[in-house]
């Protein structure tokens, strides 16, 4: 699935030039070449609404085009990895979750995995699917924010409602099937908490219904809408290499024309078992990022119908009692139920000694998490890659030689989340 591009091409059909070159040469007739020409120091932020989150950027400007942009991160600091350490295995997991704090079920799922495959733990297919029903509809919640929040830096006020419409009907359902609306916990080492109740697919088809209209309301209201198209057409583009050199992941690689996913490329949970395709972009602007994204939501949509249709039946997570709590009807009846409980939850399990690296596809893109075990209780180590972190990387190459204007469509369509920057 392709973004069309040919808004590029002139009336006699002449591609037009890259839109830095074109700043470039107007910056050198203004005023005879950079040299000649005063510098301006700008900081963005770090308490600014368009920087998305506690983000302080030390712009260079001559004139309104940008000459240099460098991030400076670490306000929001929270020291979850180091945090990780001191907690008990199955303990980690809500504190993951607040780090990339509208992804969480992609901050638990990667971890879980990595001590899933430490612990050799086969996870029941039910269980993977359910983990893939509420990954997708997490990637759909968090773009639906990306994309109302991302407009509303453009000075379109009316998306951004319509946006929470819809992700509003996905935190009723995770309320429905954890009891939480955000950072739900809903992902256990072995499967999830418990099954979903009754009701909750119904539910959940309700809203698969809704929101493919909902998906193209929003296209037609940012399509034709001529000042947020000039806003994002032609700006702020990247080349595949650059973006690969900088190991950038996710809608912004693949809005370059690169079609890498981790559900395709590497699957995981069971994604190997659902047909969807990735889409990708052709040029790699403000464009091309915002209508890759859009595309994403259907794809997901169709993702969660076909797992939904498909969902086996058989227990909601592993029976290795080593590691998951015995079921709540033995405890008021088997003493050693009620003791196997108590000593999982005080001390919870030990993992034998080894490293594992867990990477999956979350809604920015490479989540990997990494944990190191030295046989007890808790984990050495625990260690994110998180894509915001290293896709902020991009964001010189991106507004380098455009207008400041572009540098907030820049940021907006970055997606970054400096929960997940920081740590």
């Amino acid at each position: 699935m392709s973004v069309s591009s040919d808004y590029r091409k002139g009336e006699d059909g002449i591609v037009l030039g890259p839109v830095s070159q074109q700043l470039a040469e107007q910056a050198e007739d203004w005023g005879g070449g950079r040299e000649t020409q005063e510098l301006l120091t700008l900081n963005l932020g770090p308490h600014h609404p368009a920087t998305h989150g506690v983000l302080r950027l030390v712009v260079t400007l001559q004139g309104e085009v940008v000459r240099e942009v460098k991030p400076i991160i670490g306000y929001v600091h929270t020291g979850i990895e180091k945090t990780a350490e001191d907690k008990a295995y199955w303990k980690v997991i809500p504190v993951v979750e607040r780090m990339d704090y509208l992804s969480y079920y992609f901050n638990s799922m990667a971890y879980c995995g990595a001590v899933e495959t430490l612990l050799e733990v086969e996870v029941p297919k039910r269980a993977q699917y359910l983990r893939v029903i509420h990954l997708e509809l997490n990637r759909i919640a968090s773009h639906l924010l990306w994309l109302g929040t991302g407009v509303l830096d453009l000075g379109a006020i009316t998306p951004f409602f319509y946006c929470l419409r819809e992700r509003d009907m996905i935190l009723d359902l995770f309320e429905q099937s954890s009891g939480q609306r955000m950072h739900t916990r809903y992902f256990q080492v072995g499967g999830v908490i418990e099954d979903v109740p009754a009701g909750w697919e119904a539910k959940l088809r309700e809203f698969l219904k809704a929101m493919p209209a909902g998906a193209d309301q929003y296209g037609k209201l940012v399509s034709a809408n001529e000042i947020v198209l000039q806003r994002l057409r032609g700006t702020c583009a990247v080349d595949a290499q650059t973006l690969l050199d900088l190991g950038v992941t996710g809608p912004l690689l693949r809005a370059a024309g690169v079609p890498w996913d981790l559900r395709k490329a590497s699957p995981y949970c069971s994604y190997d078992d659902f047909d969807f395709k990735i889409p990708v972009g052709t040029v790699g602007d403000n464009y091309d990022r915002f209508a890759v994204r859009l595309a994403e939501i259907y794809e997901s949509v169709k993702i969660i119908e076909q797992a939904l249709d498909g969902l086996p039946e058989g227990p909601h997570i592993t029976t290795d009692r080593k590691v998951a709590l015995p079921p709540r009807h033995e405890l008021a009846t088997s003493m050693e139920a009620l003791i196997h409980h108590f000593k999982l939850v005080t001390e919870g399990f030990r993992v034998p000694p080894g490293e594992a690296y867990f990477p999956i596809e979350s809604a920015r893109g490479e989540l990997g998490c990494f944990v190191r075990s030295d046989g007890s209780s808790k984990p050495a180590r625990v260690h994110m890659r998180d894509p915001s972190f290293v896709n902020l990387q991009a964001l010189s190459a991106m507004c380098e030689g455009s207008y400041l204007a572009d540098l907030i469509a820049a940021v907006a369509m970055l997606d970054p989340i400096l929960g997940g920057i920081d740590r």
